[in-house]
């Protein structure tokens, strides 16, 4: 066994009992004639962190941005198959987005912290989802910013610009921001890749932390950080320009025996 696995087996007791809490049915997406994504069918286990890990170009930011539905804002896409959200199809159109988006939060690959105070970046959404009381906003706040490791280096300069911070720091406060609402699941498209190796450290160091109190879905190009990170682990890949799902599993099981030549070769350098 590779010592990179052994810290995996070690923190096995989060998701020793798999239960999906999303399950993904026979997904399809084009893109005005093209089609991007096909035939992907995964569930994705409550508590735990999926690494989706393949090459460029072959649909892992589109599945991920399927997952609470912000395909929706891409003009001529359309989404076939189901995701079915402890049993719910968020593609029905009776589907509340604005509740949808709360319970499925998304961290993007560069940090987006709206052109407010650090402070506002947080009380803001949490007033427009309906917590009017200050005392609690203010409580809400500190909390969250004390989970992503933040409070200590902004409790003195909460009414500075959001922009003003570092990468690594802004990122937090986007987690920060998402955790605010309380949501069930959290998506990440390459949450470290605009990052410098300290800043992304922390990152991850923080993303590890949320394992068993929230499910995580993490897209990343970074092979050493889904050995890291991920208790489940997806492959995509590219089959005559299109998306698909090669295969998925255990962390430990899919890069120590993978069970698709396309992945082992992937994990050992000779493609993608």
């Amino acid at each position: 066994m590779t010592s990179e696995l052994r810290p995996w087996l070690q923190r096995t007791g989060c998701c020793a009992h798999r239960e999906p809490i999303l399950r993904i049915e026979n997904l399809q997406v084009r893109y005005g004639g093209l089609l991007a994504l096909d035939g992907v069918s995964i569930p994705i286990n409550r508590g735990c962190i999926t690494a989706v890990i393949g090459a460029s170009g072959c649909g892992k930011s589109t599945f991920l941005s399927c997952l609470n539905r912000m395909t929706d804002l891409v003009p001529a896409c359309k989404v076939d198959g189901r995701v079915l959200l402890d049993a719910k199809d968020i593609f029905d159109p009776a589907t509340d987005l604005i509740a949808l988006r709360r319970r499925v939060g998304m961290i993007f690959q560069k940090p987006n912290p709206f052109p407010l105070s650090i402070l506002k970046n947080l009380a803001f959404p949490l007033q427009q989802h309906g917590v009017r009381d200050k005392c609690e906003r203010t409580r809400k706040v500190e909390a969250v910013l004390r989970q992503v490791g933040l409070w200590d280096e902004v409790k003195d300069r909460l009414g500075a610009p959001a922009l003003d911070l570092s990468g690594g720091q802004q990122q937090r406060l986007c987690l920060a921001r998402a955790l605010a609402l309380d949501p069930e699941v959290i998506l990440l498209d390459e949450p470290c890749s605009a990052l410098d190796p300290i800043s992304s450290g922390v990152v991850e160091d923080m993303i590890a932390a949320l394992r068993g109190r929230y499910t995580t879905v993490i897209v990343t190009h970074n092979l050493a950080q889904a050995r890291r990170l991920a208790d489940d682990v997806a492959m995509f890949w590219t089959r005559d320009g299109v998306g698909t799902l090669v295969e998925h599993g255990a962390a430990a099981n899919l890069f120590e025996t993978p069970a698709s030549e396309i992945t082992a070769a992937y994990i050992r350098g000779a493609r993608g």
